[in-house]
């Protein structure tokens, strides 16, 4: 194996690959991805100063919170200043867990995580509530399905203020083509383990601390500027059928979940937005004087089974 060590003024096996590393992407003949140890795009600050974020990441066996289990949780704490710089990323809560039945092979296939791997794993609710208290906000790379399954392991989940990196920034818009995290980890130059939670907390941390190629402000920033931002829930409950294609290209989405939220389309709107949408269904939809059914939801409700 090659000794990365080396006497003052001579090179390491380290600096020739990051020196081959240069040459080949000088030639613009290729693209280097460099695999992922650490976060690097830290900000110097001063902790004192700065609030407390945990990112969030889950291995579940399947998709469905009532039915499917969590069978390895990462949460990792970082510290960040008021312009949405990260200043720390420091140690992990990471777990493994037991679920009641087999994991399913297609969960194993692309996780990892084998059935011997989790024998005899339990996670404290108790443990996991007492780790989360002390911080500001929770961030996962689709809040929609890692909030769920997270409030129902435990309800101090739902206390928390909840931010989506995969929805919550315009990605399109800073000149990426998707949102999945190890498209964007591509774009930023680096490779990672993915479907492994600490793995992509990591990932996901790397992707925020860093400059956003057209906006300037790291991506945590933006991020941050949108869950702070309330918005409206809009059903169009009852809508005509021969209207549902009006709807889907607006925007609208079909909600068929069993729970309390009617099953019918629905779109969420910035709350300068609501009056402008009331209008639309007014005059497109319903064709006449409705008062659509409508919640206000912040950061505590968003991506929960109560919004």
């Amino acid at each position: 194996m090659p000794d990365d060590s080396a006497p003052p003024g001579r090179l390491t096996a380290q600096d020739d690959l990051e020196a081959m590393a240069r040459t080949l992407e000088a030639s613009g003949r290729f693209k280097v991805l460099r695999r992922l140890d650490a976060v690097t795009h830290l900000h110097a600050g001063d902790l004192a100063a700065c609030r407390l974020g945990l990112m969030l990441d889950l291995e579940t066996t399947g998709v469905d919170p009532r039915r499917d289990e969590i069978i390895e949780f990462a949460l990792t704490p970082f510290h960040y200043d008021g312009e949405g710089r990260i200043v720390s990323v420091d140690e992990a809560f990471s777990r493994l867990r037991q679920p009641a039945q087999p994991i399913p092979p297609e969960i194993t296939r692309i996780t990892g995580i084998t059935d011997a791997m989790v024998a005899g794993q339990t996670v404290d609710p108790a443990e996991v509530s007492a780790f989360i208290a002390p911080a500001a906000l929770i961030i996962a790379h689709n809040a929609q399905f890692d909030r769920r399954f997270a409030e129902a392991f435990s309800p101090a989940f739902a206390l928390k203020p909840w931010a989506c990196s995969m929805s919550q920034i315009d990605w399109r818009a800073e000149g990426y083509e998707g949102t999945k995290l190890s498209y964007l980890a591509t774009q930023g130059g680096f490779f990672h383990a993915g479907h492994r939670a600490t793995n992509d907390c990591l990932a996901t941390l790397e992707v925020l601390a860093a400059p956003l190629p057209i906006g300037g402000v790291t991506g945590l920033a933006r991020l941050l500027q949108s869950a702070r931002r309330a918005s409206w829930r809009i059903w169009a409950e009852n809508s005509p059928f021969d209207l549902k294609d009006v709807l889907k290209a607006r925007g609208y989405r079909w909600n068929g979940d069993p729970g309390p939220a009617p099953k019918a389309w629905y779109i969420d709107v910035d709350e300068a937005d609501r009056e402008a949408e009331v209008a639309f269904l007014r005059a497109e939809i319903y064709r006449g004087e409705i008062d659509p059914l409508m919640r206000r939801i912040t950061a505590f409700e968003r991506f929960s089974e109560r919004a």
